[in-house]
């Protein structure tokens, strides 16, 4: 099911999307126990404005260094060894954005990055689960683009702020709340060329071990998002490019660069 956030006639509402409409829901799914409902109204998809598909999670948190080509190609910042437990950092929830939202590079001197990554949607409270337990506590996945200014990130030696600036953390353009995720083509285009491709089989820690060791730390809401690596194929972005990030059975995270 693929479930979105979406602006109709200056109304905010979830939807699910169902051969090109939208059936709206009665309420928000991710704070609802149970099958959420569902109301007969149908809108075009192509009539509604689609939005990030949490608005504020408590918190955005993001691994590093999760595929092995990444870590190559990565070594031009600082000397990197491949991680023996997921390296992790936290996002500002500032940094969201929406689907087709114009982004604002705002250093353009700076070599500014995309990283096409697949985003957990986590759906009930959890703390110390099991990787067994995982796939219960998981709502959904989305796209991401953990867009990072690699001159402030080498200026840090860390990567928050290189990649909270306003619009780094795009994501949509919706919820795909049935996935296995073990072998996802991930491709990043930018002006319609093919920039990055890579796979989630290529992951390091696969989803199931990244929620249950966060977990075992802190304890994760329903609306938190989870960032789970890059593949390599990172390059820049300029202004006036459109960049494209496309994850199989997902779909689409389109964004302009300005």
């Amino acid at each position: 099911m693929k479930i979105l956030r979406y602006k109709y006639r200056g109304e905010t509402a979830y939807g699910c999307l169902e051969n090109d409409e939208i059936r709206r829901f009665k309420g928000n799914p991710l704070e609802e126990a149970g099958e959420p409902d569902l109301s007969d109204e149908r809108i075009p998809l192509i009539d509604v404005k689609r939005l990030r598909p949490v608005e504020n999670p408590r918190q955005i948190i993001a691994i590093g260094l999760n595929y092995k080509a990444h870590i190559e190609e990565f070594k031009n910042i600082r000397e990197v060894v491949i991680p023996k437990f997921p390296v992790t950092f936290m996002a500002a929830q500032s940094a969201l954005a929406d689907p087709e939202e114009e982004i604002t590079i705002p250093f353009p001197d700076h070599q500014t990055d995309y990283e096409a990554e697949l985003v957990v949607v986590i759906g009930k409270e959890a703390y110390q689960i099991s990787e067994a337990e995982v796939p219960a506590y998981i709502f959904g996945y989305t796209c991401g683009n953990d867009i990072s200014d690699r001159d402030v990130q080498k200026q840090d030696q860390q990567w928050t702020r290189a990649k909270s600036f306003p619009g780094f953390k795009p994501t949509g353009p919706w919820i795909e709340t049935h996935l296995d995720v073990t072998g996802l083509q991930l491709t990043t285009r930018v002006n319609g060329e093919i920039r990055q491709t890579g796979n989630t089989s290529s992951m390091i820690f696969p989803v199931s071990k990244i929620v249950a060791l966060l977990s075992s730390s802190m304890r994760l809401y329903p609306g938190d998002l989870i960032f789970t690596g890059t593949p390599n194929g990172v390059g820049p972005l300029r202004p006036g490019d459109v960049c494209e990030i496309e994850i199989q059975g997902i779909g689409v995270l389109r964004n302009t660069i300005r």
